[in-house]
């Protein structure tokens, strides 16, 4: 006999399936199991567009075999009309004997009231199941509802001997296969920034390219407006968004929005505002030092290459120990988790 662990695992791997996709919605797997055997499952694939819970219901062929089945979730069901009806209304309607839940949703709008409804139909609801999984899948969106902030991502690359670039010009320092791994990166959040003189001296697109995925929303911090538009991320691959204090304005897929003081505080306002629930910040060091000393950031994922760079500017100064460490070819990634 399989047990609840076992397919709520499924459903982790299900729901990760729409990364970079779903934001700000959270990322959800579902399956359906009858006489332990998986007779549907499914995703929420596409913000907007039907959950989890939707999908999996309409992939199983025997629909009859609902009433008696047992439906895992990795979140919550949802208990409000949203772009989409309350899933947990459609697990009432299917009549399921049992719902087994990974993770409570802290979200206003559900907060356990999906849970409540289904409870005082009479369904069996176990909470709890690989819940620490469950929450980690979805820590940008848990951050989102309950700091009232984006999820702060801080990354950079930096030298053995603690430079991120030399003489303010744009330097390689990690192997080119690691940018597979930054793009990635890029393409699980919602949105990157980077201050006027990054976007000045390494000119970056601010795409995803090495992997399939969709570009985040590009932020940069202008105060003066003083970047050339002929920089590489004001073209239309991806929406840009110059925070500066002269102007508010929209034209095409770029928006000026005029704040009279920059500063991760504000700037953390002003997304959450926008409805951004994750960033990624690749600097430069101003920004990032920013961010540190204001104690505005949630992960950090710092990048050392193999060469020394003997001079040029110093890495961000960063007094925190490591959770994870691993080498990627000539390349050591380490990633830190704020307690």
């Amino acid at each position: 006999m399989h047990n609840d662990e076992f397919f709520m695992k499924r459903c982790i791997q299900l729901a990760k399936l729409g990364k970079g996709r779903v934001a700000p919605n959270p990322l959800v797997g579902a399956v359906i199991v009858h006489n332990d055997r998986i007779i549907g499952e499914g995703y929420h694939e596409k913000y907007g567009f039907a959950h989890a819970e939707v999908n999996a219901v309409n992939s199983v062929k025997e629909t009859s075999l609902l009433k008696d089945a047992t439906i895992y979730v990795s979140l919550e069901p949802c208990a409000h009309f949203g772009k989409t009806p309350p899933c947990a209304l459609l697990l009432i309607e299917k009549k399921f004997k049992r719902v087994v839940i990974g993770s409570f949703d802290t979200f206003s709008e559900v907060n356990g009231k999906g849970i409540k409804m289904l409870e005082e139909q009479g369904i069996e609801v176990k909470l709890g199941i690989l819940e620490k999984e469950c929450l980690d899948l979805n820590k940008h969106f848990f951050c989102f509802h309950e700091k009232k902030r984006p999820y702060i991502t801080l990354k950079w690359a930096q030298s053995p001997d603690g430079f991120i670039d030399k003489d303010n010009k744009q330097h390689w320092i990690s192997g080119p296969e690691t940018q597979s791994v930054v793009h990635k990166i890029r393409s699980e959040t919602q949105a990157i920034l980077v201050g006027r003189k990054t976007a000045e001296h390494d000119n970056p697109s601010l795409t995803v390219r090495a992997v399939k995925g969709a570009n985040p929303i590009r932020i940069v911090i202008d105060p003066e407006l003083k970047l050339s538009k002929d920089k590489a991320l004001f073209n239309n691959d991806s929406k840009t968004i110059i925070l500066n204090t002269l102007k508010t304005d929209q034209k095409d897929n770029k928006s000026w929005i005029q704040l009279n003081i920059i500063s991760p505080k504000t700037i953390c306002e002003t997304l959450f505002e926008l409805g951004i629930n994750s960033v990624l910040i690749e600097g430069g060091k101003a920004t990032l030092d920013s961010f540190i000393e204001d104690e505005l950031w949630d992960e950090a994922i710092i990048i050392t290459g193999k060469e020394d760079i003997k001079e040029g500017t110093l890495a961000p100064t960063f007094n925190y120990e490591h959770t994870e460490s691993k080498s990627f070819f000539d390349d050591t990634i380490k990633t830190y988790f704020k307690v």
